[in-house]
């Protein structure tokens, strides 16, 4: 099964990534986890991208491309994956589907998480970050006034980010706009997309996934 993720910040994406990989047994494909570790080993492509970084630019999407089509090209990726991040745009969108004609794979199913925007900055306004092992919580998780904000996993402190603000939330909802929608309706032009309601119990929404796969 080859699965493409896509959905605005704060839809939930990396729950369901997780679960969805679990359940299907394909790796779970983030490109920022691809190019960390590119840059970690020095490998020719890390370099590359490493200096792209150092320079505070955006690494080219070839670059990308080619760090992806390694990827895909080894045994870990033979029974499917989950794409998670990527693409973005509509022209990494063109580009990655240039790359699986190549490769001779074709995409099964774009699953597209929707939930309504004020709903996702009240998510995301209300959330809680262990400043220790990261794990995400609610606040309403802690609703009793004696509840201390540490962390249920780890005994960590419990911060709220500076990019949680509704400020900055919308600022990014915008950019998902007018560079991540366009492809909902690329995708839904080849007949791939399912869009999924994203309100809902995590378990409640992944079933929804399920059914449509």
């Amino acid at each position: 099964m080859r699965l493409i993720l896509l959905g605005a910040p704060g839809v939930g994406k990396g729950t369901q990534a997780k679960k969805i990989s679990e359940r299907f047994a394909i790796p779970h494909v983030s490109t920022g986890d691809i190019l960390r570790s590119e840059i970690n080993k020095g490998s020719e492509l890390g370099r590359k991208a490493q200096d792209f970084v150092k320079s505070g630019k955006l690494v080219p999407d070839d670059l990308i491309i080619e760090m992806i089509k390694d990827e895909l090209m080894s045994d870990k990726f033979k029974d499917g994956f989950l794409m998670d991040g990527f693409p973005r745009t509509l022209e990494q969108a063109k580009k990655f589907d240039e790359l699986l004609a190549s490769l001779k794979l074709n995409i099964d199913k774009v699953i597209n998480i929707v939930v309504d925007e004020d709903e996702i900055v009240k998510r995301i306004t209300s959330r809680l970050v262990c400043d220790s092992c990261h794990k995400v919580f609610k606040l309403s998780d802690f609703n009793r006034k004696d509840s201390p904000l540490v962390c249920k996993l780890c005994g960590g402190n419990l911060i709220k980010r500076e990019d949680d603000s509704e400020e900055v939330i919308r600022k990014r909802l915008e950019v998902y706009k007018q560079q991540t929608e366009p492809l909902v309706k690329y995708y839904d032009d080849k007949n791939l997309l399912v869009n999924i309601d994203g309100i809902g119990t995590e378990d409640e929404i992944f079933e929804r996934i399920l059914a449509n796969l």
